[in-house]
């Protein structure tokens, strides 16, 4: 059996009732995720807590909404936030994000979000699992479509992605007409595929920031930038 629960710096995650358990997608997003200038931050799809309580660890100024369609993740998520020292900073609120903007009006400085909509891929047995790691109950568009409205005129949207959505990513930016303003093509190994990529997008034009990050340059040895990028997080580093 897998441990129930992962123990960062700070903070500790329980995820043995959620369909997707801690991972490096969501460190990656948690940490890379400019917060500069945040005060109001919206994490789509919460899971854990695990973007939430990382968002406000890295801005201690900043409020978080985590919204979570998903009843027992959305329970665990409560849990995790309420025994963390953020826990006065961070809202859990069971809700689909379509719901979730027909309803609140507020909008946020970020939006972030860890779907990797695996599309084209079979859908796992489990019904949670399904929901959590495909475009079953969210599609891209409308995560895009229901950020940007989410957002200040100055907001930002940060998300992970498997990196063969790169080319619907763009696609749907020009049918949303938002901008990329910082890519990164996320490479687990020298001499590996491109994996994952980072992206953050804006309502607002400008200059696209495009860089690579390497996790491990040989097995069980990270590199120095992710190394610099999570080590705030993780206790080993």
């Amino acid at each position: 059996m897998s441990n129930p629960s992962f123990k960062f710096k700070q903070f500790t995650v329980f995820h043995d009732k959620c369909a997707m358990k801690v991972g490096t997608d969501g460190v990656l997003l948690g940490a890379w995720a400019s917060v500069e200038g945040c005060s109001q931050l919206l994490d789509v799809g919460t899971g854990s807590g695990l973007i939430a309580l990382m968002l406000a660890q890295r801005k201690r100024d900043a409020f978080i909404t985590a919204i979570e369609i998903d009843e027992d993740a959305c329970r665990q998520a409560t849990d995790n936030v309420n025994a963390s020292p953020f826990s006065a900073r961070i809202t859990v609120e069971r809700s689909s994000f379509q719901q979730f903007t027909t309803t609140f009006r507020q909008q946020y400085d970020m939006v972030v979000s860890n779907p990797p909509f695996f599309k084209k891929s079979l859908l796992p047995p489990d019904p949670g699992k399904a929901n959590a790691r495909h475009s079953v109950s969210l599609s891209l568009e409308e995560l895009l479509q229901g950020a940007k409205q989410s957002l200040k005129p100055y907001g930002r949207i940060a998300l992970i992605l498997p990196a063969d959505r790169l080319t619907e990513l763009v696609r749907l930016t020009h049918d949303t007409s938002l901008a990329l303003r910082r890519l990164t093509h996320v490479v687990p190994a020298p001499g590996k595929a491109v994996r994952r990529i980072l992206v953050e997008l804006s309502p607002q034009t400008g200059e696209l920031m495009e860089t690579e990050l390497l996790i491990e340059v040989s097995r069980h040895h990270y590199s120095p930038e992710f190394t610099r990028l999570v080590r705030d997080f993780y206790l080993h580093l």
